[in-house]
């Protein structure tokens, strides 16, 4: 049997593009001073985490001190959410958030629900997993502080409508004369393929980390628009403006502003090269394989994400088949994978549980081959019929596509 690697998770984690590590070994070898420090060695260890908070903010279109730097995704999500949230209560306690969102958001806006009062509401995406403006600006209400939608999904690999939906936010604030609500995206899975201007997308918090763009992990940023104050969720000294204490991470950081700097760079290059592969995984799914639906829009979908449900079948028992076989793919978020609950978000399609089950996540990314592509395709039909011939589900075939 051949053997190979085929790395189809990128959506969990990216490798580390050398380059990045090139710039961040100095901050882990001679430059180790404290950016605090007022002695020489900590000053340029400061002036050069200046240079990169210049470089992404450069990137997004920003001011360098609106740019906080946190451990990671998560963190900043959380950071957005929690800390506006109970900084502006006075203001309302309703906040909107959508079914399909990173459980780093959802579980932030459940914790504010079911402990601190707040009153919070859902916005179900349509059947491809797409949230319109209308249906956010439907939800709007006078107490309404915050609203937090992803810029684009990490498990069906949908992406919504942000400018648009900004900008309604933005007018219905004019219009009623008010300075809230604020909004919020996640847009962790976009940094490598999607534009990140923040005045074209009309956002005023956006969180993104460095594992999904080939930079290191445990470093994240968050833009913080001029003007929004936000509780602090830890305590303990002056770093990034006193919201966020603790020395910093400077060599992650370092590597933080090189790789966005990379992928946004190359952005329009990668993209048309993983469509072509992307769609010749789609296709050779759907056509090659029975009762097999593509999960997520068509073609608001990012390049790199491939989100098959394969009937009858549980998809964990394919996953270990296909590792066996050197394919390296997931069943959705990372962030759950010990969890054997159905997906959340193909759940919010409005699809049953047994379709959920049978989902798989491909995630293409720098290293992928049209190869690795025929691989897959050639190992995945005898192991999908291998698991339908011992399995005693039967999905309704109106759910296949």
């Amino acid at each position: 049997m051949e053997e190979r690697q085929v790395y189809l998770d990128n959506a969990a984690t990216t490798s580390v593009d050398p380059r990045v590590v090139d710039v961040m070994l100095p901050y882990l070898k001679e430059e180790y001073g404290n950016p605090s420090s007022f002695h020489m060695l900590g000053k340029n260890i400061k002036d050069d985490m200046h240079d990169a908070r210049e470089s992404i903010a450069k990137n997004l279109n920003v001011r360098p001190d609106e740019i906080l730097f946190t451990s990671g995704g998560t963190e900043s999500d959380n950071l957005a959410i929690l800390g506006y949230a109970r900084m502006n209560q006075k203001n309302g306690k309703h906040i909107i958030t959508s079914k399909l969102e990173h459980h780093a958001v959802l579980e932030a806006f459940m914790h504010l629900e079911r402990k601190e009062g707040f009153d919070v509401t859902y916005i179900k995406p349509d059947k491809f997993g797409v949230i319109s403006e209308d249906s956010v600006l439907s939800e709007i209400r006078d107490d309404t502080i915050l609203i937090s939608i992803m810029y684009a999904n990490n498990e069906i690999g949908t992406i919504e409508p942000i400018s648009k939906i900004g900008n309604s936010i933005k007018k219905y604030r004019q219009e009623n004369k008010k300075t809230f609500p604020v909004f919020h995206t996640d847009a962790c899975q976009a940094t490598g393929y999607l534009d990140l201007d923040v005045e074209k997308l009309h956002v005023d918090m956006l969180t993104f980390n460095g594992s999904k763009m080939y930079g290191p992990k445990g470093v994240g940023a968050l833009y913080l628009k001029r003007g929004i104050k936000l509780q602090p969720l830890q305590f303990g000294g002056a770093q990034e403006r006193a919201i966020r204490p603790g020395t910093e991470n400077v060599a992650a950081i370092i590597g933080l502003a090189k790789a966005l700097e990379l992928v946004q760079e190359n952005k329009e290059k990668e993209t048309e090269r993983l469509l072509f592969l992307r769609d010749k995984l789609i296709d050779g799914c759907l056509n090659g394989i029975s009762k097999t639906r593509l999960n997520g829009s068509r073609d608001k979908r990012l390049p790199n994400n491939v989100n098959i449900s394969f009937m009858d079948i549980e998809g964990e028992a394919l996953l270990l088949y296909l590792d066996a076989s050197g394919i390296y793919a997931s069943t959705g978020s990372a962030c759950t994978s010990a969890s054997l609950d159905p997906s959340h978000v193909i759940l919010s399609l409005g699809l049953p549980y047994e379709v959920a089950h049978g989902s798989l996540r491909f995630t293409l990314g720098q290293s992928t081959t049209s190869d690795d592509i025929d691989y897959v395709l050639k190992t995945l039909p005898p192991l999908v019929e291998k698991l339908r011939a011992i399995s005693p589900v039967n999905v309704d075939e109106k759910y296949y596509i």
